[in-house]
């Protein structure tokens, strides 16, 4: 039997510590066994939390001239997200900002005085390490501001699944692998848009009624001796035909048929955040369609590549595959 893995999850306030053993048996039987213990501070480990709850200090930087730059937390893992406002004593004529290369879209808040907001996404196969934020802005006086925060990214805990499988599980037809690859070229494209606009509004809901949480974010699969991709979305388990829903408001820019996922629907809610939601029975959308929270956009199957009934969600935020659970615990700013 292969050695397990732990894991840590926060939900509703307590720490659930869970061990996964996961190996084969003769005839190429699976054995997955799960235990989960509630922890009310019994361990001195820290459990880290989906995103930092109310009340907890928030690191500042000091931008000059009456601006300042904030951040939920200085030090995060791989797949997560970091929150990030700039307060200004007024408004803003120019905001830009710059993590790590990739542009920061934000957004104006304003039921919150000069407030401006913005999601960090840290991918899930970010090397661990001390990533700059810049921040660079203008005044409506022509001043110009600006700062910079380091963020120590370190990496994540995931599940290692070691199997052996047959051949078929592990290689693809030449023709299975250009679908695959033209796949995958295509959602790259579409996640590297960023439509200007943010479309949500609130907070995000899970895309399934009555759950309360999922797993398998982030496990890695080696089969055969050869190291798979990350699995970059949620696994709920769910009975075919069950109703799925938008998290939030959105537009459809993808509902069809592909390799892996089945039939998927990706859902634009604008300043480059998308969910995903695969393996669907069936479709209700089409390409276009401004869907509100809540809205149902297909039922729960197993097409693609799924060895039974569940939904798997995705989150992506400025091209960073992050675990979709963290959306869920943003506040409703």
């Amino acid at each position: 039997m292969n050695e397990g893995t732990f894991y840590v999850l926060k939900h509703s306030g307590r720490c659930l510590l869970s061990y996964i053993r996961i190996g084969t048996l003769r005839g190429g039987m699976r054995l997955d066994i799960f235990l989960r213990a509630a922890l009310v501070g019994m361990f001195a480990v820290g459990c880290p939390s989906l995103l930092p709850a109310r009340g907890r200090a928030w690191d500042s930087r000091d931008c000059g001239n009456g601006v300042e730059l904030r951040l939920s937390s200085l030090a995060t893992t791989q797949g997560s997200l970091v929150q990030v406002e700039v307060r200004s004593a007024s408004l803003l004529a120019k905001l830009k900002g710059d993590w790590a290369g990739q542009i920061v879209p934000f957004w104006f808040d304003d039921g919150h005085g000069s407030v401006y907001r913005a999601l960090l996404g840290v991918d899930v196969e970010r090397p661990s390490g001390q990533y700059e934020l810049t921040l660079m802005g203008q005044l409506q006086n022509g001043q110009e501001v600006g700062c910079v925060a380091r963020v120590v990214v370190k990496a994540g805990q995931f599940t290692i699944e070691k199997l052996q499988v047959g051949r078929k599980f592990v290689e693809l037809s030449p023709e299975d692998a250009q679908r695959v690859e033209q796949e995958h070229g295509r959602l790259q494209e579409l996640f590297a848009r960023r439509t200007p606009d943010r479309l949500w509004q609130g907070i995000f809901r899970l895309p399934l009624d009555g759950v309360r949480t999922g797993g398998n974010f982030g496990r890695r699969r080696i089969l055969n001796g050869q190291t798979r991709s990350p699995h970059t979305g949620i696994d709920f388990p769910a009975a075919a035909g069950t109703p799925v829903h938008a998290a939030q408001r959105g537009r459809v820019v993808l509902a069809g048929d592909l390799f892996f996922t089945g039939n998927t629907v990706v859902l634009d809610h604008g300043l480059g955040l998308y969910t995903l939601y695969a393996h669907l029975e069936s479709v209700f959308v089409a390409v276009g369609d401004l869907v509100k929270v809540g809205a149902t956009l297909g039922r729960v199957g197993a097409t693609g590549r799924a060895t039974g009934p569940h939904l798997h969600w995705g989150l992506t935020v400025n091209e960073a595959r992050v675990n979709p659970l963290q959306i869920v615990s943003l506040r409703a700013e």
